[in-house]
C-alpha cells in the first residue's frame, strides 16, 4: 500500500465508480464513498458481493475488506479525511467543474484529486479551483477493478510531483498507468477505439456486416493478437524476419487507399435499430449480469496470458 495515501473518497458510484471502489478495497484501503442517487450504496454493496470472486482470483491485499466501505451523506464529509479523490459524475463539463470546485474546497491542499473524465481535458477542469496543481485525469477502463490500464493525464498546471505520486498510487492497486505526454481530447485509448468504432457503424449503415459479423472480426481476428502485442507489435510480426522495417514497404503505400472513413456516420433511427437488435441476438438469452460474470472470467484468464506470453509489459516503461 502506498503509505503516504490511506483513506480514498470516491464521488459517484456509477459503473466506473463503483470499480473503482472495488479496486481500492481490494487492495486494503479505507474508502468512503458519496452519491445522491438514491439506492446508491445498495448497488455498490451488491457489485463487491458480485464481483469478490473476481478480485480474490487476481488477489487481494492482507487486510482486504468490504467492511472498509462506508458511505456518507454529503461530499464535504466524504473528502474531510480523504489522501485521495477520485471523482466519477457524468460527462458533463459543467457538473464536473462544480463537483471538483467543492472538492477542491474541503480538501487539504496536498490531496491529490483525480477526474475519470473520458474525454474533457485536465486544463479545463483545472480552472476555478484554488489548488490546480493537484488534478489531473485518471482515466480507467471498465471494468476498473480487473482491467488495469489507466491513463494519467496532467493539465498546464499541474505539477510533476502529483504525476509522480499518482503513478505510484495507481501502480499500488496493481494498475499499469500511462502517462499522457500531452493532454488531447479522448486521452490515448478512446481515441483508438473511436476510430475502430466509428469504420464498425459505417459497417453496419452500409449493409456490409451486421453487428455480430463486426465482432466476430475481432474476436477471432485482430482482437486476440491485440490483447497480447498490440497494433504496432503486430505489424512488426506482419513484416516477417525484416519486422517493422519491410511491412511499412510493403504495406505503406495502401494507407493512401480510402479504405476508411473515420468520419462517423448519422446515428439514424435505422443504423441505431440495427446495432441495438444485433446487440440483443448476439447476448441472446444472457441477461447483462451474466455476460458481465462472463466477460470477468475471461478477462482474467487473460491477463494471466498476457503475463506469462509478454513479459516485458509487466516493466513499468520509461
Amino acid at each position: 500500500m502506498n503509505k503516504e495515501i490511506k483513506n480514498i473518497a470516491v464521488i459517484g458510484t456509477g459503473v466506473i465508480g463503483n470499480g473503482w471502489i472495488a479496486r481500492f478495497i481490494a487492495k486494503g484501503y479505507n474508502v468512503t464513498a458519496f452519491d445522491l442517487a438514491e439506492g446508491a450504496e445498495e448497488r455498490t454493496r451488491a457489485m463487491l458481493d458480485r464481483v469478490w470472486p473476481s478480485l480474490k482470483e487476481l488477489g487481494i491485499s492482507e487486510g482486504a475488506s468490504q467492511d472498509n466501505l462506508s458511505f456518507v451523506a454529503t461530499l464535504e464529509e466524504a473528502v474531510a479525511t480523504a489522501d485521495y479523490v477520485q471523482e466519477n459524475v457524468p460527462e458533463r463539463e459543467d457538473l464536473k467543474k462544480n463537483v471538483l470546485q467543492s472538492i477542491d474546497a474541503n480538501t487539504r491542499p496536498d490531496v491529490i484529486i483525480g477526474s475519470s473524465t473520458s474525454g474533457i481535458m485536465p486544463s479545463t477542469l483545472q480552472d476555478g479551483l484554488k489548488n490546480p496543481e493537484r488534478l489531473i485525469v485518471a482515466h480507467p477502463f471498465n471494468p476498473v477493478y480487473i482491467l488495469p490500464l489507466v491513463e494519467i493525464v496532467g493539465g498546464e498546471k499541474t505539477s510533476k510531483e502529483t504525476i509522480e505520486r499518482a503513478d505510484a498510487l495507481l501502480t499500488a492497486i496493481a494498475m499499469k498507468p500511462l502517462i499522457v505526454r500531452k493532454e488531447i481530447e479522448g486521452h490515448i485509448a478512446d481515441r483508438l477505439m473511436e476510430a475502430l468504432w466509428r469504420e464498425a457503424l459505417h459497417l453496419v449503415n452500409d449493409g456490409i456486416a451486421t453487428t455480430e459479423e463486426v465482432d466476430k472480426a475481432i474476436i477471432y481476428g485482430a482482437g486476440l493478437r491485440w490483447a497480447q502485442m498490440g497494433p504496432f507489435m503486430t505489424f512488426h510480426l506482419a513484416g516477417g524476419d525484416a519486422g517493422m522495417r519491410h511491412m511499412l514497404e510493403q504495406f505503406g503505400p495502401a494507407l493512401k487507399l480510402p479504405w476508411t472513413k473515420l468520419v462517423a456516420p448519422e446515428l439514424t433511427d435505422e443504423l441505431k435499430e440495427r446495432v441495438i437488435t444485433g446487440s440483443e441476438k448476439s447476448a441472446g438469452d444472457l441477461s447483462v449480469a451474466e455476460l458481465e460474470e462472463k466477460r470477468n472470467e475471461f478477462l482474467v484468464k487473460q491477463l494471466e496470458l498476457v503475463a506469462d506470453y509478454w513479459p516485458v509489459f509487466n516493466n513499468k516503461s520509461e
